[in-house]
């Protein structure tokens, strides 16, 4: 099964070098793809229910499935770009932390949904950054501010730009476009955007940083400003979209690339770290105003892409098409979710290991010994000062799980139907000790069968020795030297 699987691939890849003069009318036919990704924010635009206004991804929501309980593999943005663009959970591609960090998945033949794509018939186009390493890895036929752009500089260009890319050739195209915001710094307002700025008197905290002083409501204002001009952004592209005369033939995709980077988000294994905003419209071919309950990843786009595009799916792919929710013609249900993490820059390494099913979620805390050097980071790479004096007055259970975070236990185990914010930890009570083993035995079988090397404790360690000693220089840590497997199952020689 391995061999065929490679077979196919390499069939693929060679279809690369077919001139477009033989792109047939079934090709001309196939479904154009927008994929629309943002920063660092998790599902904090009004359709989810969060006090700031969003119109225009709450429109392509009617127009289309909102996917509730979304959630990426790794809560970093190169880790959980690789994810998506590959299919693969991070430790399956190799993409372990940042790409400016140089961190880099194992080789650029590991298959990629631009590169299946080109091979179908598709033009590929990217606005933004790529963040993911090796960049050859991606056959992009069209590039375009490839620069991350965190000042926001001329981001009008952003809808001129896919414009003219939408309107340039009748190939179906794939274009991915990857806008700065909500990345930090918070901007309040950039190019008039939005027009209406919201402060620190206007919110509130994020619920699940449990904290509140005037600080934190100035980076939540911040944070909610960068969302609306976001939307805003995202209104421009749909319009551009229009006026190629291609939406009705185009499967638009929105997702976030992992939570916001505040306490208790980006870096974690939590909630707000991995959840994210997942919106799919495709006019007369999806249902409409849909919200979807279920748990999906972002590693299911792969298989959704393909099977909206009638390409057949890779075996070796771990996620699963979206297709039967969005045509409301069959069935998809998932009953355990996995996520991780490795490091993001190298100072914060923490290898953990999580699973989740409809209410319960557990964390494994790989090197539970060590002290997670990502707390004091979040703390103090953001000058949050009287963190430490908020936390003294705020409840217990909000105290206890800062702490958590700082020195955590091997197990963490939430009920996140009764502990949304994952407050209290339940592992040693002995009511969810069921529980606890069940979620233990299904991680272990998922480590197993997806050829997880930190399986093994003593690579764990080895892993979060090796960043801890490069003094936080940008050296290169291949995490090819931890794995024994590559991304098809086969034992490496």
């Amino acid at each position: 099964m391995v061999v065929k699987e490679k077979i196919v691939v390499g069939l693929l890849f060679l279809s690369l070098f077919l001139s477009s003069s033989v792109i047939n009318a079934a090709d001309k036919g196939k479904p154009n793809i927008l994929f629309i990704i943002s920063e660092d924010n998790g599902p904090e635009i009004s359709c989810y229910g969060s006090p700031v206004p969003t119109p225009h991804l709450d429109k392509l929501a009617k127009e289309g499935v909102l996917f509730k309980n979304a959630y990426v593999p790794q809560a970093g943005c190169s880790p959980s770009r690789a994810a998506f663009l590959t299919g693969l959970y991070p430790h399956q591609n190799g993409q372990i932390g940042l790409a400016t960090w140089k961190y880099h998945m194992y080789d650029q033949d590991i298959p990629n949904i631009v590169n299946h794509l080109k091979s179908e018939g598709y033009r590929t186009g990217m606005l933004g950054k790529l963040h993911v390493n090796p960049e050859e890895a991606f056959d992009f036929d069209w590039w375009e501010i490839s620069e991350a752009n965190f000042k926001r500089n001329n981001l009008d260009r952003y809808a001129d730009l896919a414009g003219q890319f939408m309107s340039d050739s009748e190939k179906p195209f794939y274009l991915q476009v990857n806008y700065p915001d909500a990345h930090r710094p918070f901007l309040d307002q950039v190019q008039g955007l939005p027009e209406k700025p919201l402060a620190a008197k206007d919110v509130k905290p994020l619920p699940y940083m449990g904290l509140d002083n005037t600080r934190l409501r100035e980076e939540t204002a911040g944070y909610y400003n960068s969302m609306m001009r976001l939307d805003h952004l995202v209104g421009d592209i749909l319009m551009a979209l229009k006026a190629s005369g291609k939406y009705e033939n185009t499967l638009i995709v929105y997702i976030g690339d992992h939570g916001a980077d505040i306490l208790r988000g980006k870096r974690t294994c939590y909630e707000g770290g991995l959840k994210i905003p997942m919106i799919i419209s495709f006019p007369d071919k999806v249902v409409k105003n849909k919200i979807y309950n279920s748990l999906v990843s972002s590693i299911d786009l792969y298989p959704t892409f393909l099977e909206a595009a009638k390409i057949k799916i890779p075996s070796y792919l771990p996620g699963k098409s979206l297709w039967p929710v969005l045509s409301g013609e069959g069935r998809f249900e998932r009953k355990y979710l996995f996520t991780e993490y490795h490091v993001h820059s190298n100072h914060n390494p923490y290898p953990q290991r999580a699973v989740r099913d409809k209410r319960f979620k557990l964390i494994h805390n790989l090197v539970y010994e060590e002290k997670n050097p990502g707390y004091d980071f979040t703390i103090n790479h953001f000058r949050f000062d009287n963190v430490a004096k908020t936390l003294e007055a705020a409840p217990k259970h909000v105290q206890s799980a800062y702490d958590r975070m700082k020195h955590p236990p091997e197990f963490e185990l939430y009920d996140l139907q009764n502990d949304p914010y994952e407050w209290y930890n339940l592992a040693n009570d002995k009511q969810y000790t069921n529980v606890l083993n069940r979620l233990k035995k299904v991680l272990r079988k998922w480590q197993r069968r997806s050829k997880d090397p930190l399986i093994d404790k003593d690579l764990a360690n080895r892993l979060f020795q090796d960043v801890v000693n490069t003094n936080i220089e940008r050296v290169d840590i291949p995490y090819d030297q931890y794995m024994n497997w590559d991304y098809f199952g086969n034992k490496k020689k």
